[in-house]
């Protein structure tokens, strides 16, 4: 089970996140790519960073929409899907080569993310964004119980998946994250966060909100460092599933 972090999300004189804290505890960068945060300059700092860790890079690429973070959901034609992706991709691939590194899969974040989970043609266009300009990159999207109708859809593309999970929220009888606007949608108990890694991790799956057993066959687990509460979980996970980095 991969580790993988949203990282460079800092712009400008603003700092967000503990990059520097965290990097060295996981396996795959998510890197913004300018859309919903970050900069030149951050993606610069942020693929050096994982460079020098050893760390996977994976491009994470958004609406436009700077002033909310990516988190408002703005429609778009598949044309400007398609642009909105190869324009970030291209970007972080530039940088990469810079520093002798690679982009490997992509990460969409935010509401472009959500809003590809619930509507399969953004999410076709998404694929085929990926699919036109490398097929040697990996899609990274949430596992939910319609992960083989996902994974038959990457097939067609000729594109391969990483299934992603998260250990610090609360899943829906359908697989899908409970909205953060719902009560007890954030796990914060720092046990309850690793018995649900260790359940993707040796289990493939985890029990929903309303004590349903869902097999979700997660291959990465997203985790968080922005302060030192979600570092203590991160260090936890590591340390129960017998991953710690050197």
């Amino acid at each position: 089970m991969k580790l993988n972090c949203d990282l460079g999300e800092s712009f400008g004189a603003w700092t967000m996140g503990r990059d520097e804290d965290v990097m060295p505890l996981i396996d795959m960068a998510n890197v913004a790519c300018g859309f919903h945060a970050s900069d030149p300059t951050i993606m610069h700092r942020t693929v050096e960073l994982a460079v020098s860790h050893n760390v996977v890079i994976g491009a994470h690429p958004a609406y436009l929409d700077l002033h909310g973070f990516g988190r408002r959901s703005i429609p778009h034609t598949a044309e400007q899907v398609r642009a909105l992706i190869w324009y970030q991709v291209g970007a972080l691939q530039g940088i990469c080569r810079a520093h002798g590194a690679t982009v490997q899969y992509v990460k969409p974040h935010g509401a472009l993310n959500n809003d590809m989970m619930r509507d399969d043609d953004l999410l076709q266009s998404v694929m085929d964004a990926i699919a036109t300009y490398d097929r040697r990159l990996s899609l990274m999207m949430p596992v939910t119980t319609r992960y083989e109708a996902h994974q038959s859809m990457a097939d067609e593309r000729g594109l391969s998946l990483i299934l992603e999970a998260f250990a610090d929220r609360a899943y829906d009888d359908e697989g899908q994250l409970v909205s953060r606007r719902e009560p007890n949608a954030v796990h914060h108990d720092p046990d309850k966060i690793v018995r649900q890694a260790v359940g993707f991790a040796e289990y493939d799956g985890v029990e929903s909100h309303s004590g349903q057993w869902l097999t979700l066959p997660a291959t990465s687990l997203c985790v968080h460092g922005d302060n030192e509460q979600s570092l203590a979980a991160v260090r936890s996970i590591r340390d129960a599933l017998g991953t710690r980095r050197a």
